[in-house]
């Protein structure tokens, strides 16, 4: 619970200053992923050379999962997304796939990215 008589000062504010490598997702082929039906389970669990892992919610990945996103611009090859990925940042279409200086790789919602970032080369 607040305390309604402790002073209340806006957090400090910070302005962005990176320089990141981005591409606007025009589309993602193979996300979002559909069930596996039973036949596709049993290929996953019986195959030997696939890893397989078996997530706390019931959610079954295999290492051959991922998408791959296609780049607004036409002039870049299409990426590979594996699963860890996708999990963890949840792409969506008209967003950014965005590289770090230090090989972070992440998403951006379009607006967010747009209004934080100006393209310089």
């Amino acid at each position: 619970m607040m305390n309604e008589t402790a002073p209340s000062i806006e957090m400090p504010k910070y302005k962005c200053h990176k320089e990141v490598w981005a591409l606007k997702i025009k589309e993602l082929k193979g996300y979002p992923k559909e069930k596996p039906t039973i036949e596709e389970l049993e290929r996953i669990f019986n195959s030997t050379e696939e890893k397989v892992e078996v997530l706390p919610s019931g959610e079954i990945i295999s290492s051959s999962d991922g998408a791959i996103m296609i780049p607004d611009d036409s002039s870049y090859a299409p990426i590979h997304l594996d699963s860890n990925y996708l999990r963890k940042h949840d792409p969506q279409v008209g967003g950014y796939y965005v590289v770090y200086d230090d090989g972070y790789k992440s998403f951006s919602p379009a607006k967010a990215f747009e209004e934080g970032y100006t393209r310089i080369l």
